[in-house]
């Protein structure tokens, strides 16, 4: 059925409503609920207002300058749950949340739900929040943090937010959530069957199971289908109806004072218990699931007619005609006057300003105040100078950090008591406390989740995720939550996050692929996301240093790669000659974002190189030199943003460039230096040594396909020739 037909069946389904006996001006709608006349009229406002948006959204796409994406129409139940609400209540909505955005906004002065929306639509510079970057339910004033077209990869965020505002309580840190406030997050039915889903329900229920207070409401709207494929009847009220630590309300979202009560019950038990619950609410889907699909090629007539009697705006109107609180002519003339009123913002949305440059594009993307980073790392303490390995000197940092920085916290898998699997975290919690440094589950979705919703609300979160095999687990929690949530805000909202990974491979007697993984493709290819790669002690202590303070200052989204093979290395040429330690650096020893380090200043080569890398490449310029080629090794120690002045400086001193890479051949750290060096116009020689694209086997096999010295020598010596 067309939208256009779904507008007459609403016209007429009005008019042959039949009227209340009774003239109700205020109180109740219906005999024993909690929804007042005033609030229903609301309720009914903010339905034709979200419908009419996105009868408005196709009309511009019509005119080829509007840009529809996914609609509400159907789920208008929302608004009642916004009702229930406070607007002090962070909420993270999935994409048909239009009615609870527009009755959110409503609950604020100043803020027009109708032109927010429609800019959006517009991919205009003029809207507010994202500014043209996508069309999102978002905004700051509203406490609703912007997503995109989510599927499910929110809620993992959502219920860090939960954890946050008590942990933020308990710490007496700032925090921009009342302490009574509850965390709210929606999706529908099939997203409830993915794994990011089930994994977030399971943490909160986990973390509320140990008595830890966890103010969560997950609102499940419940059309049935996930896009053409159909929710089995009955699969999510039999998956959470009894789930242990999980409280389920469920209600009929066709009938707004049954929505606006259960989402009331639901409310109250979370706020005032503490503890999680389900709001499961039966709705439909109207026009499709978005602009291109046609429903009667899954759907049959019969179906698609049910749904329209079941349409919420019937519902809200039903319900206040049958009480006499509205004749048919009131609810038809609301209806006309919001058409008019949105079609009008919907014209000079069309006539709106666009963004115009790929620098205003990406201006929001990852802001960087390198100066305000140098003056906060330089009011670090100093440290004592004895000689410490790579472990012993993160260790110390965190430690430091911890001290200095009282909203931070670090969490992971076997963070606390045990203080990790190589000890790197080791006293922390006992000297910290476990409500700073603590485990989590396993499950590194919700490690990451934890953190973005920490960073959101005024934490600073260090989260470690055990190894970087493990990372690819959760790898969207950096790419489409943290890394995105600046650019769709315009920096309104922020998640300072580092995450530290023990990381690469080389580790001698114990590995195989998953404990010996050198594949970072995945974190160089997200925008804005700084990668961090020491190699020696004193720079892992100084580089994260500068990871924590450009999250705490700028709110970068920082990953800090640390070599496991390195952790407890003390040799650096021979054996006892503990020459890979290095004295804990003063503040003033800085590490910018995208600045390398070179050792030497060889003539004949550089040797261009990061993480277990630097120490083979010193090991083999040594030997290089006992035959008469001198050369110079450079760290990159970034490898997102890469050092590229550093770079082109030591590659042009020498004229020969080997790139000395451990991750793989293809989609490895290599191709992005030597595409560096040709884009800005370096002419010398450049060879590259990589491991081959291989997974990392198990034992002395492991040898053959990860770069090693000999490699590096015979390469070298190819190049001088």
């Amino acid at each position: 059925m067309t939208p256009e037909e779904t507008e007459e069946h609403f016209v007429e389904a009005v008019r042959a409503l039949r009227p209340g006996a009774r003239e109700a001006v205020d109180g109740p709608v219906r005999t024993g609920s909690g929804l007042t006349v005033a609030e229903a009229r609301e309720i009914l406002d903010a339905q034709l207002t979200s419908r009419q948006l996105d009868l408005a959204a196709r009309w511009m796409q019509q005119q080829g300058r509007g840009y529809y994406t996914i609609g509400s129409s159907g789920h208008e139940a929302n608004a009642a749950v916004a009702a229930a609400l406070r607007p002090t209540d962070p909420a993270l909505l999935h994409y048909r949340s239009g009615a609870f955005y527009v009755r959110r906004a409503h609950q604020v002065e100043g803020i027009d739900p109708v032109r927010d929306v429609l800019l959006g639509v517009a991919a205009s510079a003029e809207e507010p929040l994202a500014g043209g970057r996508h069309k999102v339910f978002g905004r700051a004033e509203l406490s609703i943090v912007p997503l995109t077209s989510t599927i499910a990869s929110h809620l993992p965020r959502a219920v860090g937010v939960a954890f946050a505002i008590a942990r933020a309580r308990k710490l007496g840190a700032d925090s921009p959530w009342p302490a009574d406030a509850i965390a709210v997050t929606s999706l529908g039915d099939a997203s409830m069957n993915h794994s990011t889903a089930v994994g977030a329900l399971n943490t909160a229920c986990l973390t509320s199971y140990q008595g830890l207070p966890m103010p969560l409401l997950v609102v499940c709207e419940d059309n049935g289908l996930g896009i053409s494929v159909r929710t089995p009847d009955g699969w999510v009220r039999t998956s959470y109806e009894n789930r242990p630590g999980l409280r389920y309300f469920a209600a009929d979202g066709s009938d707004p004072a049954e929505t606006y009560d259960a989402a009331r019950a639901a409310v109250d038990w979370v706020r005032t218990r503490r503890t999680p619950a389900l709001l499961h609410l039966s709705v439909i889907r109207l026009f499709g699931h978005a602009g291109s699909d046609v429903e009667a090629g899954y759907r049959t007539p019969a179906e698609i007619a049910a749904d329209l009697e079941r349409d919420p705006l019937l519902g809200t109107a039903r319900l206040l005609v049958g009480c006499g609180a509205m004749t048919r002519e009131a609810v038809l003339d609301r209806h006309d006057c919001i058409r008019e009123q949105v079609r009008a913002a919907a014209k000079e949305a069309l006539d709106s300003r666009r963004l115009v440059s790929a620098e205003e594009v990406t201006a929001p993307l990852a802001p960087r105040s390198p100066e305000r980073v140098a003056v906060a790392v330089r009011d670090l303490p100093e440290g004592p100078p004895e000689p410490l390995t790579l472990a012993q000197s993160v260790n110390r940092a965190l430690g430091d950090l911890l001290d200095h920085h009282e909203e931070m916290l670090v969490f992971g898998e076997d963070v606390g008591r045990k203080g990790g699997v190589y000890g790197v975290t080791r006293g922390l919690q006992r000297r910290f406390g476990s409500a700073r440094v603590f485990d989590t589950p396993l499950d590194e979705q919700a490690v990451l989740g934890l953190g973005l919703g920490l960073g959101l609300s005024g934490m600073l979160p260090v989260a470690e995720i055990q190894y970087l095999a493990y990372l690819h687990n959760a790898a969207d929690q950096l790419r489409g939550e943290a890394s995105t949530l600046q650019f769709f805000s315009q920096g309104q909202y922020r998640n300072p996050l580092v995450v530290r990974i023990a990381s690469y491979a080389y580790q001698r007697g114990f590995g195989g692929h998953f404990h010996n993984d050198n594949a970072v493709a995945a974190l160089r290819d997200i925008p804005g996301l700084v990668v961090a790669s020491p190699a020696r002690p004193d720079d892992a202590a100084a580089m994260l240093r500068t990871c924590v303070e450009a999250a705490r200052v700028d709110g970068s989204v920082c990953v800090y790669l640390e070599p496991i093979a390195l952790y407890h290395e003390r040799d650096l040429y021979d054996a006892g000659d503990d020459e890979w330690l290095a004295p804990y650096p003063s503040p003033s020893a800085h590490v910018p974002l995208g600045a390398g380090r070179t050792y030497g200043d060889g003539v004949d080569l550089t040797l261009v190189t990061f993480g277990n890398g630097v120490r083979m490449s010193l090991r083999v310029a040594r030997r290089l030199s006992t035959e008469g080629v001198q050369a110079r090794v450079l760290d990159l120690r970034w490898l997102s943003p890469l050092p590229v002045e550093d770079l082109l400086r030591e590659a042009r001193a020498t004229g020969r460039v080997l790139v000395v890479d451990e991750t793989r051949h293809a989609g490895g750290v290599g191709e992005g230096v030597v595409t560096g060096l040709v884009e800005n116009g370096y002419d010398g020689r450049v060879a590259r040594v990589a491991a081959q694209d291989s997974f990392v086997p198990l034992g002395p096999a492991a040898n053959l396909v990860l770069v090693q010295e000999a490699d590096i020598e015979r390469a070298a010596r190819e190049l001088i020739r």
